[in-house]
């Protein structure tokens, strides 16, 4: 018995040292085709998801629903500035944790990118560089400047070095294959000359210095020195070669939709286009895709950049905000990246040759060695739909599209065809009330007896608070004589370098002013109630995030640096920007830390109904709610509030400001060059009302919510909602093109393909309580708004109600065997559906 167990605890031993021995083993490296692991070159899809943008909670589900989507790699910046908050000093917990989020990409069995940077863009606030990093004594960001390639190779060596010890390289058995220095440095490059040449070699060399034994990427730089392979970014990059034909073709940023502003519209990028410009890429000879954002979640804190981008990151993402899926484009894709990965063996084995099939269409024919052979068909028209003549078979194909023929003769994908549902979320009320508001009031009237600074002069924002906060007081008093009011109140005209600004005269609110992301520079101009005597003015000015991409943007300027003039006096104007100023960093409310439990005990609220009533500015106000039952994701309505911020149990859920979209919101169509213009979203509603909460955040009971209103607002119109799926459509035509099940023999035979098929599936815990709308035939419209066509089978609703009702998922055939007679002889016929979802507790859901 003895000798049995140490024989197998001997067998055990050999078997972790020869697992070991492999995973040591693995390489990863580069050819003119792809990126190559263990010897094989591969085609691979990737997202980008960013740690600190989603809670520790979400990420496994998050990085699941990824693969699931067909992703091969997840792709991440690293954040600087929550990293080493002050020299030497480091954080690397809670969401901010990523050696846990790069084990859990290893865990779920995906390979990982880490794009170190330490400059990552990203709509972060200061680009993600620490703002402490500004203040160095001879500074200079991204150029060839010592302090700051020094303070950046410490920070980069850090990061290599916590993946070694971690064994997360690929080269140790790790998921990571490639990582990223620098990030979109082309720009600067081209304006910096000589020093931004020497630079960016200086940063190449560093970075493969470190020997990780992985590949090195720089997106956006076209002179990236070798063995540092030069990517694409952008809305499309299948015009884009690589700076040497011996390295593959990469496009680190496929961006799936955009960012939002505050005042801006919300932005849509339709999938067919985003499937079409990945196909366009592929077809050219592309290896690696990245969409950014495969999931963009949430801005907490003061995170965001711009500077006024908004707490959602949600980017029209294949996974939304809340860690939802979004349909149609998660599914979209889903299908796009199986039509790849059948073609993968053609696409890393061969160069496409290129046949012309008509003025505006073309096919890529990929013929591997073995008989393999790919074909991708394009149709480059905006407008027009084309059947053309390939392999001596038609083919129809829709206005700019690919259609994907792994063998070379049957089509398992169209980007333009869009086969799979359309879910609808709504923002939904819960059982959880907001109870017992409580106020406590900024006072203003003791500001300059508590000022931290006086100073000849206007000083620049970040300069005195070096952003611990996002307020700055600049105070100062006027002593106007009676004779000199010339009977109709002064004009105060105050100039500002950026964000907001908020004017009091003598305690009194004035008046507001807002700059834009566009124009930073704004300025305030309005009456102001003077007295004879003295008078205090008092100017709050707001950071609404720090700029995080732009020519040496550490050097742009924030608050008021004036000039203050008063107009309308009897002597003329008064210019008061060389007066002796005073400033206050911060609110008195952070200074006491009111947002956390013990500082909210700390000082006497005001309660009850006066509480809500009064709707004063530089207003906190505090109430308590228990967490929702179930687990659906949250969410605080703020659209009856004006600016400022909130928290939750201590925890930042980020600024909120229900500023009103301007743009154009009337077309959207996909086919045509995208552009952020194209497909807006939201116009004349709050750029952004609803605020994510992660459910990890909260306790059962006796949660806090504390907001920071700057305006008025009325906080007992708060609520919290929950994000859910309401209604699934489906639509799609007889002989879609199904990917199900398909395989190519050795010469391109098709071994099978399945019949087309609706496929509905609610959420998690939810089945199809109704089917609102189902016709087969000729129906026409979009999810919400579809109507009976000409042609329309009678039992349609009957025969979708039988498959589907009760089911959390139902598949629908396509066919005239499922609906009984043909409706219509020799025509096309679609089938369009629209079903209601719903859950055990939504009828006990009451409005909060």
């Amino acid at each position: 018995m003895e000798t049995h167990s140490v024989s197998k605890l001997l067998i055990l031993l050999l078997t972790a040292l020869f697992l070991g021995s492999e995973l040591i083993q693995c390489s990863v490296t580069y050819d003119k085709k792809a990126i190559v692991i263990n010897g094989q070159r591969r085609i691979l899809m990737s997202g980008s998801i960013h740690y600190p943008r989603s809670s520790p909670e979400m990420w496994e589900d998050l990085i699941q629903k990824g693969k699931d989507g067909g992703l091969d790699v997840i792709d991440t910046y690293v954040f600087w500035n929550v990293h080493e908050p002050s020299p030497g000093n480091y954080h690397f917990e809670g969401r901010y944790d990523l050696v846990r989020f790069i084990k859990t990409v290893q865990k779920v069995g995906l390979y990982a990118h880490l794009r170190i940077g330490p400059y990552v863009c990203a709509e972060w606030n200061f680009g993600g560089f620490p703002v402490w990093l500004k203040y160095v004594r001879g500074m200079s960001f991204r150029t060839d400047n010592e302090p700051f390639k020094m303070a950046m190779q410490g920070f980069t060596e850090k990061i290599v070095q916590m993946m070694k010890n971690e064994r997360l390289f690929a080269s140790q058995g790790g998921p990571i294959i490639l990582s990223q220095i620098e990030n979109e440095y082309g720009p600067e490059s081209k304006a910096l000359g000589a020093a931004g040449h020497a630079y960016i070699n200086w940063a190449a060399k560093m970075a493969v210095g470190l020997n990780t034994g992985i590949p090195w990427v720089m997106c956006k730089e076209d002179d990236a020195p070798d063995p540092v392979i030069n990517a694409c970014n952008g809305f499309y990059c299948d015009a884009f070669s690589p700076n040497k034909p011996y390295k593959p073709t990469l496009w680190t940023e496929a961006w799936s939709g955009w960012f939002t502003e505050f005042g801006g519209t919300t932005h849509q990028r339709p999938v067919q286009d985003l499937a079409f410009a990945v196909a366009r890429f592929i077809q050219k000879g592309g290896s690696y895709v990245n969409y950014y954002m495969y999931h963009g979640g949430t801005n907490f804190g003061r995170t965001a950049g711009g500077p006024f981008i908004t707490t959602s990151y949600d980017y029209d993402a294949p996974i939304d905000e809340y860690g939802l899926i979004r349909q149609p484009k998660y599914g979209h894709l889903k299908e796009l990246h199986r039509a790849i990965k059948l073609c993968e063996h053609a696409l890393v084995s061969s160069d496409p040759t290129v046949t012309s099939l008509g003025t505006y269409q073309q096919a890529h024919v990929f013929s591997s060695g073995q008989g393999r052979c790919a074909a991708f068909l394009a149709n480059y028209h905006t407008n027009s739909a084309a059947r053309v003549i390939f392999n001596n078979m038609h083919y129809d194909l829709p206005p700019w599209s690919i259609s994907i023929l792994p063998d070379c003769r049957n089509v398992v994908f169209n980007t333009a065809r869009v086969g799979v549902q359309t879910s609808q979320m709504q923002m939904l009320p819960t059982n959880s009330q907001l109870l017992s508001w409580e106020t406590y009031g900024e006072d203003i009237s003791s500001l300059e007896e508590q000022s931290s600074k006086t100073a000849v002069g206007l000083l620049e924002q970040l300069n005195v608070t070096r952003d611990s906060t996002d307020y700055l007081w600049y105070m100062t008093s006027v002593d106007i004589h009676p004779s000199e009011f010339q009977g109709q109140k002064p004009t105060l005209i105050v100039q500002s370098s950026g964000h907001a600004l908020h004017v009091f005269i003598n305690g009194q609110y004035s008046g507001s002013a807002f700059g834009t992301r566009e124009q930073r520079q704004f300025t305030f101009n309005g009456p102001v109630n003077l007295h004879a005597g003295i008078n205090k003015i008092a100017l709050l000015s707001i950071a609404v995030g720090l700029p995080n991409v732009g020519y040496h943007y550490e050097m742009w300027k924030t608050g008021i640096l004036g000039p203050v003039l008063l107009h309308g006096l009897d002597k003329g104007q008064k210019d008061l920007s060389w007066q002796k100023w005073s400033y206050q960093v911060g609110l008195k409310g952070e200074a006491m830390n009111l947002v956390s439990p013990n500082g909210a005990s700390s000082v006497d609220w005001i309660r009850g109904s006066l509480a809500t009533q009064r709707q004063q500015p530089l207003t906190w106000y505090k109430a308590y709610f228990n967490a929702p039952k179930g687990d659906e994701p949250l969410a605080l309505d703020m659209h009856s509030m004006g600016k400022g911020q909130a928290w939750i149990n201590g925890q930042s859920i980020g600024r909120y400001w229900m500023a009103f979209a301007k743009g154009d919101c009337n077309t959207c169509s996909y086919s045509g060059t995208f552009r952020p213009t194209k497909c807006q979203l939201g116009c004349g509603q709050p750029t952004q009302r609803w605020y994510h909460v992660p459910r990890s955040w909260l306790k059962p009971t006796q949660n806090m919510l504390v907001v920071f209103e700057e305006l008025g607002g009325d906080v007992s119109k708060i609520s919290l909602v929950r994000r859910s799926v309401t209604h699934v459509c489906a639509d799609a035509f007889e002989h879609h093109p199904s990917i199900e099940n398909f395989t190519t023999e050795g010469h391109g035979e098709p071994k099978s393909l399945h019949q087309a098929m609706v496929h509905l599936r609610c959420a998690a815990g939810q089945s199809i309580s109704t089917i609102k709308f189902a016709s087969f035939g000729t129906p026409s419209g979009t999810c919400g708004s579809f109507q009976k066509g000409t042609c329309h089978a009678p039992n349609s609703v009957e025969v979708v109600e039988k498959k589907c009702i009760g089911q959390e998922s139902c598949l629908v055939n396509i066919s005239n065997t499922d609906f009984g007679k043909d409706p219509c002889p020799a025509m096309l016929k679609r089938l369009s559906v629209e079903a209601t979802c719903s859950s055990a507790s939504t009828s006990t859901q009451t409005n909060s």
